[in-house]
């Protein structure tokens, strides 16, 4: 194989790469000095000179003329006068000898290794550029093709035939992909495993309904509404939070659209997941109430040293507040930074009785677990619904039902003496 042909194959493998020239041409001049240390032991003395255009390569040389008997004969940039008049009778003594070396000198074996070794180094630059290209685009949404789908991920090509990762867990539960379909995803992180890249992409972070809202928003886009923080459960319902820097912009009116035509389409691309947005303010139990949307809530005590607030609502509210399967509480917790207490409000009851009244009926470890979340009295238990006690203790369901009805029957039978009387 001669030089030219070595040449061109790898510059046109290069260029099938995106690989630019000068990175091109750093990289044969590499492995050719690569090549030159591994025959001479040393590359100082030689010079290369590469034409990728006309697939030329030139390698030359480079030694001083000195005497038969100096004592630097055997250096790697001297050369006996003797040897140097073989090649011209003319030369003398303190002259410098650039002699051409040609690829064939190197052996069919090492330009063999040569070749690969540059296209080995072709495709760990493109894992490079693959690598940094998606690193910088990491928090940002990119399209794919579904390419091949798995138990626990699927793989879809970019535009340049890169592969992307999507892991189970970071699709949205209602999501089911087929060969061919065009998916949005945002870019979550990017590793390197047995040095290849591996981009994984995510459609279950709160980062890919950011850039949505960004793409659908233009005064989000803009800068003029700004997402202060988004919870969510992916696929089922997100609480969004935002906040105007221009008084004339309703916030919320901007996200949600005329008719909401902006929101629908954040909507159907999450799978129909239920998107709650809210006006964002400093007001820390204006905040919890909107957070807590739609329930209202009728009082509210804020604990910030223990990071919890307690909300007080009318019983017609209390499951408003919870939502299914608790995720408008454990949603609104989140959004606000504070664990949130839901409490019933009683009005039957206007006298209250201390727990430890009720020792002889209710065992005392019991008692005790109630008190640890601020219980300490009948009509306070009475006013947490049976599936928040649940929640919200290490107590059984049954055990919590028990003891809602001894402390019932007690408010039952004074009820029942006051009548008699």
């Amino acid at each position: 194989m001669n030089s030219s042909v070595l040449i061109d194959s790898f510059a046109e493998f290069a260029k099938f790469k995106n690989i630019d020239r000068p990175t091109m041409m750093r990289i044969l001049e590499d492995v050719f000095r690569t090549m030159i240390r591994k025959k001479w032991g040393t590359d100082d003395n030689f010079d290369i000179i590469l034409n990728v255009e006309k697939g030329d390569l030139e390698i030359w040389r480079n030694r001083e003329i000195v005497d038969d008997n100096s004592e630097d004969i055997w250096d790697h940039d001297k050369i006996p006068l003797s040897e140097a008049q073989k090649i011209e009778p003319d030369f003398e003594i303190g002259e410098e000898l650039a002699e051409e070396v040609k690829l064939e000198d190197f052996g069919r074996r090492a330009v063999l290794t040569a070749r690969q070794t540059l296209i080995q180094r072709i495709k760990d630059m493109e894992k490079e550029i693959v690598y940094q290209k998606y690193k910088d685009l990491v928090g940002e949404i990119i399209s794919g093709e579904v390419y091949q789908v798995w138990n626990r991920e699927v793989m879809l090509l970019d535009a340049e035939e890169n592969e992307l990762i999507i892991p189970k867990g970071e699709q949205i539960p209602k999501d089911r992909f087929r060969k061919g379909d065009n998916v949005r995803a945002v870019v979550s992180r990017v590793e390197v495993i047995n040095g290849n890249p591996k981009i994984i992409l995510s459609r279950t972070s709160p980062v890919f309904l950011e850039r949505l809202f960004e793409n659908e928003v233009p005064e989000i886009y803009d800068g003029l509404i700004v997402i202060k923080n988004i919870v969510r459960e992916p696929g089922e319902r997100a609480k969004v939070a935002v906040e105007s820097y221009d008084d004339r912009i309703d916030p919320v009116g901007a996200c949600v659209g005329m008719k909401g035509s902006r929101i629908h389409t954040i909507v159907r691309e999450l799978e129909n997941e239920n998107i709650d947005v809210i006006n964002y303010t400093d007001n820390l139990e204006l905040y919890i109430q909107r957070a807590l949307s739609p329930a209202k809530i009728t009082s509210m005590k804020i604990n910030q040293e223990e990071g919890r607030v307690a909300v007080f609502l009318k019983p017609d509210q209390v499951s408003l507040a919870i939502g299914k399967g608790g995720q408008n509480i454990k949603l609104a917790s989140r959004l606000v930074g504070l664990e949130i207490d839901v409490f019933r409000e009683q009005e039957e009851y206007d006298e209250d009785i201390a727990l430890d009244e009720f020792s002889d009926e209710i065992e005392a470890w019991v008692l005790d677990e109630l008190k640890k979340i601020g219980l300490d009295t009948a009509k306070s238990v009475l006013a947490v619904s049976k599936e928040d006690l649940v929640r919200r203790t290490e107590l059984e369901e049954e055990t919590v039902e028990d003891v809602l009805n001894i402390i019932r029957q007690e408010f039952d039978s004074e009820t029942e003496t006051e009548t008699e009387a």
